[in-house]
């Protein structure tokens, strides 16, 4: 095995490690979401009910909060693609 092929493994064995990590990340980030959309969703409709200001202040802080984690999760899927796309060339420059 030559100096090239140690070096590819090594970086594949880097992007398996952070492709692993960011899944994991993945999965908490849509956890928290689930739970973000049904707290916004829930000030929502007591927005609606109530009538209220600080009912309608609280929606908009909720949904807030679920935009911003919607975004996060957004940046994590394209970091994982582009992982992805790394690992692929890398295997294909490995078996050439």
């Amino acid at each position: 095995m030559g100096v090239r092929d140690r070096l590819i493994e090594r970086r594949l064995d880097d992007l398996t490690r952070r492709l692993r990590k960011l899944r994991e990340e993945l999965r908490i980030v849509e956890e928290q979401l689930e739970h973000l959309v049904s707290e916004a969703d829930d000030t929502g409709l007591r927005a609606m009910v109530s009538e209220t200001p600080m009912a309608e202040s609280e929606h908009r802080e909720a949904r807030r909060h679920a935009d911003a984690m919607v975004a996060h999760r957004r940046e994590i899927l394209a970091t994982i693609g582009d992982l992805e796309r790394r690992q692929d060339e890398l295997l294909d420059r490995y078996r050439h």
